[in-house]
């Protein structure tokens, strides 16, 4: 099945996590990037990335190649921010609403804390849908890797496969 991993990353983490999912599955990789970059470090990146999440701004984004029709799957990947997905991948939503909600969608996030129910909840609802064909919660798995991280991915590519 052709599958498009859609993600966003700040630090580095969940761009981690997306290239290890693409090798898995033999997916595609589309990051997105604001034209406007957030803080990537400090009391800066907390107040401004967490106040634009809170208040679920869609950032413009970069241009970037996705051509839905070519995609039977579509994975997106985020950082959780106050319990909500990154902006940047709400625009990508808002932008593409129609096409993906003709796709099989699977979703994964990574995080330092907590929170990452309440953001898959956040996506699931911005999505407009009450499931997804898989969903993955990862520990800052660039950061900090972990045998754990590795074996969830494992999992969650085998969900995918199994689908």
């Amino acid at each position: 099945m052709r599958t498009a991993i859609v993600y966003y990353s700040l630090n580095g983490n969940t761009s981690y996590a997306a290239e290890r999912i693409a090798k898995k599955l033999g997916a595609e990789l589309i990051p997105i990037v604001p034209e406007k970059a957030y803080p990537a470090k400090g009391f800066k990146k907390f107040i401004h990335g967490g106040k634009s999440a809170m208040k679920n701004e869609t950032p413009k984004l970069k241009p970037y190649s996705f051509n839905a029709d070519g995609f039977e799957r579509v994975i997106l990947g985020t950082p959780v921010w106050a319990s909500n997905i990154a902006p940047p991948l709400r625009s990508f939503i808002e932008e593409n609403r129609a096409t993906l909600s003709e796709k099989r969608i699977a979703a994964f996030v990574c995080l330092s804390g907590s929170g990452a129910g309440k953001a898959m909840e956040k996506l699931k609802a911005c999505l407009g849908t009450d499931s997804l064909e898989a969903e993955l919660a990862l520990i800052d798995p660039k950061d900090k890797p972990r045998e754990a991280n590795d074996k969830r991915i494992a999992d969650f590519c085998d969900a995918l496969i199994g689908c």
